[in-house]
């Protein structure tokens, strides 16, 4: 279990001495052969030799300096998951959209400006190589205490693990020579990055007080978490300080993440485990599958007893939910300057491959990553034709207000993610006819208050989500389903935000436009790599 100490003694470390710190890594990312789920040894992404490798941790206002060295055979990039790089846009790492590709053998250094406080993480952005382990927590402490005192602060991570490595997966997904969709995948959970039977136990001291930081660090299935005869009190969410609320556990989508505060029994007669189930609603339910259970030890005392609870069923807890939880902050309601309106779905195409569809057609990246044409395209790159017609580019302007609502009239959830920003969460709805008849209606749920804000959400399966963020940000920033297989078949958009106060405002490093020429990457130009409106090169739209 991952642990540090309470802010008394961390943030108080950097306010004495008054500077914002280097907080300098070294990692050297290839290949290693593991045994992560107790069954199966296979072909990994690791640091430094290591899987996994050590989570990183900052103080706010620090400098996140991550040297990475590549020595895959393939391109690699890192992305830190729920950081907005404001300022910085160029340091998101989203591969072939703010960057080329780092090559095999080549350097390159990110320095990421810690202007945030709260829970994230950090994992691999080009080719979906955070499925094969690129990905670890990253928390950065505030220099100001938390809504509750607490004395200990607390990481657990929560993570899938599949047989097949993601490339092999993909593989299945894109044949066109066989049925769509192929059979499901049957992940292991892995708990601080261990198979989840043989996570080492929490120590807690009877009385005191533990911030449980709550990562789901997953590419496709979702994590409940929960600690029986102990309530938590969630104070965070992807980041950002909410009201304090309590409840019975934590329902985590892909990329999501909590802190809750729990307060220990007070005595230390007995032992008490916690709950950690790997689940998917959208694959077969099938006993010691789906969903997966696993529990660890909450250790009060050595050798005392494990105290037991009646089995309940676990839709009679209060579970974690956007519209129930309050910014901390009291932020108002933005008023809407622009509202995109976009149903999921997956389309069979003429070549009988199967891709998913947010907005008309897939998204596909350019030839020239689209934070370089937002850079080099003077005025034309106000027009979203520069971009690319598969790249779903929506330009936006400063400070305007965008209004998202995404329709999931399927059987499947969705958790989607924005890169830059963090959404106010507005509201929940039925959207499509559920495939059982009798299901209960689904009700229209909205924000009580102040909307929380969170840069990952759930789509429930027949549902559509309402969520609002101002375009504060200017840059390049993803919008994509955070299940990875879907995001490989195409199920993103890009909004290009301000492109001229970008142009004003930011430079792209030299060291990354070198990077791409060691490539053969073009670095200006649209899409194409050409001038104005020739987009001539770019992979044809699929029919």
């Amino acid at each position: 279990m991952y642990r540090a100490l309470g802010f008394t003694l961390v943030a108080a470390v950097t306010l004495l001495l008054g500077q914002a710190a280097r907080v300098v890594h070294d990692w050297d990312i290839g290949y290693l052969n593991v045994n992560r789920d107790g069954y199966t040894t296979r072909r990994a992404i690791g640091v430094n030799g290591q899987l996994p490798f050590p989570p990183v941790y900052a103080t706010k206002g620090d400098v996140l300096v991550i040297n990475v060295h590549n020595s895959l055979d393939v391109p690699t990039s890192i992305h830190a998951h729920g950081l907005f790089e404001k300022g910085t846009s160029y340091m998101d790492g989203a591969g072939l959209i703010t960057q080329c590709g780092i090559p095999p053998g080549d350097n390159f250094t990110y320095e990421i400006n810690a202007d945030q406080a709260g829970t994230f993480w950090i994992h691999g952005h080009y080719n979906h190589q955070n499925v094969d382990g690129l990905r670890t927590p990253l928390v950065i402490y505030d220099t100001e205490p938390a809504v509750l005192d607490y004395d200990e602060d607390m990481l657990i991570s929560l993570e899938e693990w599949y047989v097949n490595e993601f490339k092999v997966r993909m593989e299945e997904v894109l044949n066109p020579l066989v049925p769509f969709p192929p059979p499901p995948s049957f992940p292991y959970g892995l708990i601080n990055g261990i198979n989840g039977n043989e996570t080492t136990p929490i120590t807690f001291v009877p009385g005191k007080k533990y911030r449980l930081r709550v990562i789901n660090m997953s590419s496709t299935e979702w994590f409940k978490f929960s600690l029986p005869g102990h309530q938590l009190q969630i104070i965070e969410a992807d980041g950002i300080d909410s009201v304090p609320h309590t409840v019975d556990g934590l329902d985590l989508g892909p990329g999501q993440r909590y802190s809750a505060v729990v307060t220990a029994r007070d005595t230390d007669m007995y032992n008490y485990q916690y709950n950690a189930t790997l689940y998917a609603n959208f694959v077969p339910f099938i006993p010691g599958m789906n969903p997966r259970y696993y529990q660890g030890l909450i250790e009060y005392k050595a050798g005392a007893p494990v105290k037991t609870f009646a089995q309940t069923d676990d839709r009679l807890f209060v579970w974690s939910d956007d519209v129930v939880l309050k910014a901390l902050d009291r932020e108002p309601v933005l008023a809407v300057d622009r509202t995109f309106e976009w149903t999921i779905s997956s389309k069979k195409y003429s070549n009988n491959i199967t891709l998913a569809i947010l907005d008309d057609i897939p998204f596909q990246p350019p030839l020239v990553p689209p934070l370089f044409s937002a850079f080099t395209m003077g005025d034309l790159a106000l027009n979203s034709t520069v971009y690319g017609l598969q790249t779903r580019a929506h330009v936006l302007r400063l400070g305007e207000v965008i209004e998202i609502i995404v329709h999931n009239p399927t059987i499947l959830d969705h958790a989607m993610h924005l890169h830059g920003h963090a959404f106010q969460v507005i509201e929940y709805g039925p959207s499509g006819i559920p495939a059982d008849p009798e299901a209960p209606p689904i009700p229209v749920r909205t924000f009580s208050e102040w909307p929380m804000r969170r840069d990952t959400f759930v789509v429930p399966a027949f549902h559509y989500a309402k969520v609002r963020f101002c375009a504060d940000n200017p840059g390049v920033w993803m919008f994509h389903c955070h299940m990875d297989v879907h995001f490989a078949m195409g199920l993103a958009v890009l909004f290009v935000e301000a492109p001229d106060v970008l142009q004003r405002e930011q430079t792209i490093p030299q060291a990354l436009i070198d990077m791409c020429q060691r490539q053969g990457i073009v670095t200006s130009g649209n899409g194409a790599g050409n001038l104005g409106f020739n987009l001539t090169g770019l992979p044809p739209v699929p029919n």
